[in-house]
């Protein structure tokens, strides 16, 4: 069966067609960066009205690309939450409006176990080499707008173990890099110029979470406020070549560098008290090259990370995982609506 996949949460107009939940036709993203990079973040008003003007020749576009027509799709999946209100509801009434006029079952779903399933995906002109991880494993969902530590016993039977009491780790990117003019979107631009940096330049706190059932859990506003606010405070190395100025490369690579530990030190503590030994992450954080190298040290662990096309937010997890749906018997009613939230996914200290 061919689904098609439609994604509009945040910032990324995506479509893409994919059959039988592994086979990746078509995979469209139109980006927004430069509509939102004279703000250093996204703008929700400007995201939703783009995908307004943008959605329709992205569906066509994915279609064109898959080689098909409207009349060769079994089912269209899109999804309903969390993200941005506004943005959501562009993406799931066209999907609606797709569905009722092809006669078609719709599935609306959750995209953060959408960025779960795009592991499993392949490119339809790829060999098919690595089988899809096996159930169940430790998901690791690292995006802007969430940091969760999950294991996972089926395509959307989670168990959320850990997540963020504060920020997100993405946010945290965002906002470090919107401080100090690094360029937008933080993460891209962080994990290059810490490429450039010194990692040890700065000693940047790690938080302590003692308080309450906390061993799974992260914190990044701490982190945040000393690279925001207290930089002098915790630099442990001057560069002469730059008359004692703090370098930008040496900023991002320490401040990576912590990032990265807050989330392992978590990620660890579950792994051990699961005794799960495989790891599959997803969401754009997942992309970060420290992440990729730093899992791949943990010899115990086996790391499974998604292409980087399908780190970030696209319509192929969404198809993918949408078929999964369809072919257990799900599909959604027409009256089915958007969501910003979703509860579970982030806790309270202490």
């Amino acid at each position: 069966m061919k689904v098609l996949g439609i994604e509009t949460s945040c910032d990324e107009c995506a479509a893409a067609v994919v059959e039988d939940g592994r086979n990746v036709l078509s995979n469209v993203v139109a980006t927004q960066i430069p509509f939102h990079a004279p703000f250093n973040g996204v703008v929700p008003e400007i995201a939703s009205r783009k995908h307004t003007e943008w959605i329709y020749a992205v569906v066509r576009e994915a279609l064109d690309k898959a080689g098909i027509g409207p009349g060769d799709l079994g089912a269209v999946a899109v999804t309903s939450r969390p993200g941005l209100l506004g943005s959501l509801i562009v993406g799931l009434s066209f999907a609606k409006a797709f569905a009722w006029a092809r006669g078609i079952p719709l599935v609306a779903v959750d995209h953060m176990k959408a960025h779960l399933y795009a592991s499993r995906l392949r490119k339809a002109e790829s060999p098919d080499e690595d089988p899809p991880p096996e159930y169940p494993f430790l998901g690791l969902l690292v995006s802007g707008g969430h940091t969760i530590i999950c294991r996972a016993d089926g395509f959307d039977d989670i168990t959320v173990l850990g997540t963020t009491i504060d920020d997100a780790v993405g946010e945290a990117f965002d906002k470090v890099a919107k401080h100090y003019n690094l360029g937008y979107p933080g993460g891209a631009v962080i994990d290059r110029l810490a490429r450039e940096g010194d990692d040890g330049a700065f000693r940047f706190p790690m938080p302590s979470l003692h308080k309450g059932e906390h061993r799974h859990d992260v914190s990044y506003s701490g982190l945040k406020n000393a690279v925001i606010n207290q930089l002098g405070q915790f630099r442990v190395k001057k560069d002469a070549e730059n008359h004692g100025e703090p370098r930008p490369e040496d900023i991002a690579a320490s401040f990576q560098k912590t990032a990265v530990e807050i989330l392992l030190r978590a990620l660890f503590n579950a792994a051990d008290d699961s005794g799960l030994s495989t790891v599959v992450a997803g969401g754009g954080v997942a992309a970060n090259s420290r992440l990729r190298e730093r899992l791949a040290e943990r010899r115990n662990l086996r790391g499974v990370f998604p292409p980087p096309e399908f780190c970030g937010d696209n319509g192929a997890m969404i198809a993918g995982i949408g078929y999964q749906y369809l072919a257990r018997g799900d599909r959604s009613p027409m009256s089915v609506t958007a969501s910003a939230r979703v509860e579970g996914f982030k806790k309270r200290y202490p």
